[in-house]
């Protein structure tokens, strides 16, 4: 059967299957899976793309300072969160095929937005606010992308599944941030154009290949009426809070790593400047120092990119492996393990501010290399925190599931994949919440009497504490609660919470 006449919608699905499974549906969900990561992976880089514009916007050319830029990578991040509520629907009313082509043609708006105005540098901040939040559609790919491949894999599966497509859409950040690199170290710090022409033909590509092979899974039941009904559960409250914990860390740094690094770097590269004409401040440089100026900016740059992609591309790629991770040992306990070493190399971030701190002028190389080495580990973390906290989203409703006796074995599998697509993409929304109250934590530190993320740090620390308590209280203190997350195979009793 030829790509143009094959039939798009499937009448009847059911992932649990077996023999269905094995004799072909495998290979169905497999290729919705692919492009389906793909389709989230170039949404992830549109979402992303103004932590790879600031590099492009040196304060003397745009005037926009170090603070003005936390909020424009807080403000897409803001409208993704908020567009992942809409998007948690959209697979089931209109088939994961048809949105992922819609959401995938959308981007283009902004993309085409972004290359405009960034050749204009004259443009007010408040524009660019505008622009920097039609950029946050594409955060809503995820709820969409995940919701929909949600219904696709067995209970057995998911948490592999859920953490591939997840984390092949996370590696959209240091993807958009590579290829940042790549233009700064060719063409320099003043072509941002290039970044967007290049993502305007790769939306092309992500909506072609939807339309060629993707499908729509028909009678789905995740509609905003199973999204009230699963948060009317205490459990799923408690797992959107450990989602800010885990992808609010991730895709807040994955915006925030950028300006920390690039704040630090500047100061770095301007010092000599500012001690050659004997001046405090750039904004004192004579106007011969305009060149030196412009090529301490371009250093700069060139140094966060080299580095910047790093992490995200790290939380992205472990993923994955919390999920499989989930699969195999529970994940409420990988969530609580988690947790508890975010807490610990926080505090490493901690030492390294307070060190910081103590000492006069930029950051040495000694405290560069501890912020750089802790925030690695911190991504890595993240990413398994995200792929065991999403693993047991599903858990929890097919563990749930099982004590409805009033419902028959084919509805109790409706009812769970209803729920906890609802949820994956409430709960997604919600955690990119998170992203934005690092970036806000983080301006609020820089502005403050220290002028560095050390009060920040203070605060990441006993944030992730309070996570791993909760993940401990709720899921983990009895056997019953344990059940509700994976650690024991689904079909224990779970308590309406």
């Amino acid at each position: 059967m030829s790509l143009l006449s094959r039939n798009r919608d499937i009448e009847h699905w059911d992932a649990e299957d077996v023999a269905a499974w094995d004799a072909g549906n495998k290979d169905v969900a497999k290729r919705n899976l692919i492009w389906s990561i793909f389709a989230e992976h170039v949404g992830f880089s549109v979402w992303s793309i103004w932590s790879v514009m600031v590099l492009f916007m040196p304060q003397a050319v745009y005037g926009i300072d170090a603070l003005g830029k936390f909020v424009l990578g807080a403000v897409p991040i803001a409208v993704g969160a908020f567009m992942r509520i809409p998007y948690t629907v959209g697979p089931a009313k209109f088939g994961g095929r048809n949105f992922t082509i819609f959401s995938a043609l959308m981007l283009a708006i902004p993309c085409a937005l972004t290359m405009y105005f960034m050749m204009h540098p004259g443009t007010s901040y408040t524009t660019f606010l505008i622009v920097a939040a039609v950029a946050g559609f594409g955060g809503g790919n995820f709820a969409s992308s995940m919701t929909n491949i949600n219904a696709f894999y067995p209970q057995r599966l998911k948490g592999w599944a859920l953490g591939l497509n997840a984390g092949g859409g996370n590696i959209g950040v240091p993807v958009i941030q590579i290829i940042g690199l790549v233009t700064i170290a060719t063409l320099g710090n003043r072509r941002p154009e290039v970044v967007c022409a290049i993502y305007l033909v790769l939306l092309a590509a992500a909506a072609l290949g939807a339309a060629l092979f993707m499908d729509n899974i028909q009678g789905q039941k995740s509609n905003l009426s199973a999204m009230v009904e699963a948060m009317k559960l205490r459990n799923s409250w408690v797992m959107c809070f450990l989602y800010i914990g885990t992808f609010g860390s991730f895709i807040g740094f994955s915006f925030a790593f950028t300006q920390i690094l690039n704040i630090n770097f500047t100061a770095q590269d301007v010092a000599p400047l500012l001690e050659k004409y004997h001046v405090a401040s750039v904004a004192k440089l004579p106007k011969e120092a305009a060149k030196e100026l412009a090529k301490a900016n371009f250093d700069a740059s060139i140094h966060t990119a080299w580095i910047a992609f790093l992490g995200p591309l790290l939380g992205s790629i472990s993923r994955p492996f919390g999920g499989k991770l989930a699969d195999k040992i529970g994940g409420g306990k990988i969530t609580l393990y988690t947790f508890g070493a975010m807490t610990a190399i926080t505090a490493v971030l901690v030492g390294g501010g307070m060190w910081d701190d103590a000492t006069k002028g930029p950051a040495t190389g000694a405290q560069m290399a501890v912020y750089i080495t802790a925030f690695m580990v911190l991504f890595v973390l993240t990413g398994i925190g995200n792929g065991s906290t999403y693993k047991m989203i599903p858990s929890i409703f097919e563990a749930k599931a099982q004590s409805k006796d009033e419902l028959g074995a084919t509805e109790k599998m409706l009812w769970s994949r209803s729920m906890s697509g609802a949820l994956i993409g409430f709960a997604g929304a919600v955690g990119a919440f998170g992203g934005v109250l690092v970036n806000i934590v983080l301006r609020t530190s820089y502005a403050g009497p220290s002028h560095s993320a050390t009060t920040a740090f203070w605060v990441f620390l006993a944030f992730y504490v309070i996570c791993a308590v909760v993940t401990w209280f709720v899921f983990l203190r009895q056997p019953h609660l344990r059940a509700a997350t994976g650690e024991h195979v689904g079909r224990a009793v779970v308590p309406a919470t």
